[in-house]
């Protein structure tokens, strides 16, 4: 999860400087979608440190969304029911 937090950061910053530069954006879903891969930390540290995608409401609230899917995806994979899938799978 630490490389996916350091990679979506990048990435943020990377979309920051297109944005300054009048440059091809990085599509909002892509954002999201590394979220959702476990980079939140990285893109939530980004909003914060960056100031990117930290005032539109509507990215926030799709943020915050993907934040909970992954928290409670993770929170499936530890219970006894997700060790059980993990273990027929493996």
């Amino acid at each position: 999860m630490a490389a996916m937090s350091v990679w979506t950061f990048a990435v943020y910053a990377w979309d920051k400087e297109a944005a300054r530069n009048d440059r091809r954006r990085t599509p909002e879903a892509t954002l999201h979608m590394l979220a959702v891969l476990g980079g939140w930390p990285g893109a939530w540290c980004a909003q914060q440190l960056l100031r990117h995608k930290s005032v539109k409401a509507a990215f926030r609230v799709a943020f915050w969304w993907t934040v909970g899917i992954h928290l409670a995806v993770l929170g499936y994979l530890a219970s006894a029911p997700g060790r059980s899938l993990w273990q027929a799978l493996l």
